[in-house]
């Protein structure tokens, strides 16, 4: 895909779990030929090294749980750099659709005129395989739940407890301060021995690993020195490499 009109343009492009490798040939082709990157702190920052050096990157990050850029503000950038310069990339760790506000962001656009395109990357749940953990698995899940640790409101998200009462793997994404209260519905239910994992900075050369089970998440974190970026992975998967 070839960026060469003027128009206003904006490319949603998924960075992936954090090795740069893992991005798609069509994301790489599309940052060769970016003249704008707006970036955030889970993108891996070697990504900006394909770009061209007349390329303005924009950094646009949020920190976990503390100073970040608003909404509001990236998307001001959106439609002032795809009228200037007239396409603009936006740059997003793992998948944008998959809690990335990346869908937010093109609703924006489209609303101001600007043509969008959304190129996938691979979401960071993917990942536990660097860690022999599948998402699914022949008689053990056969299903796969993606929730959020943390809602708009900041609440733990209730579809944790609907998930829970299935055999399907259960991938909580922004949850790491959540722990005692995911491990707490657990026990509540009477399934703290459910095993569980936590993955920090997945696909990298310093990835750490936690493994035990749910009611001790908070313990596991703690003695590992976990934080975010961060996934919890429950369900009998995560034990499937010591069977």
């Amino acid at each position: 895909m070839e960026i060469v009109s003027q128009k206003p343009e904006l490319f949603v492009l998924g960075a992936g779990p954090g090795d740069p490798e893992l991005i798609t040939v069509k994301g790489y082709k599309v940052l060769q030929q970016a003249k704008v990157v707006l970036y955030d702190n889970l993108a891996n920052k070697e990504l900006l090294d394909i770009c061209n050096a007349s390329c303005e990157k924009v950094y646009v990050g949020k920190q976990p749980y503390g100073d970040y850029t608003p909404q509001e503000t990236i998307h001001e950038l959106i439609r002032h750099y795809a009228f200037t310069n007239g396409s603009v990339v936006r740059l997003k760790g793992g998948d944008p659709f998959i809690f990335g506000r990346g869908f937010e962001e093109i609703i924006y656009a489209r609303g101001q005129g600007i043509e969008t395109h959304y190129i996938p990357g691979i979401t960071s749940m993917q990942a536990s395989g660097f860690e022999d953990i599948p998402l699914t698995h022949r008689s053990v899940s056969e299903s796969v739940w993606m929730v959020t640790g943390t809602k708009k409101d900041g609440r733990l998200s209730a579809d944790l407890a609907c998930a829970m009462q299935s055999n399907a793997t259960v991938v909580i994404y922004m949850g790491m301060k959540k722990l005692d209260e995911i491990a707490q519905t657990y026990v509540s239910a009477g399934k703290g021995q459910t095993p569980a994992a936590i993955i920090q900075h997945a696909s990298l050369p310093h990835q750490k690993l936690a493994k035990g089970q749910v009611k001790d998440l908070a313990a596991m974190a703690l003695e590992n020195k976990l934080t975010y970026p961060a996934l919890i992975i429950i369900g009998d998967v995560v034990n499937l490499n010591n069977q």
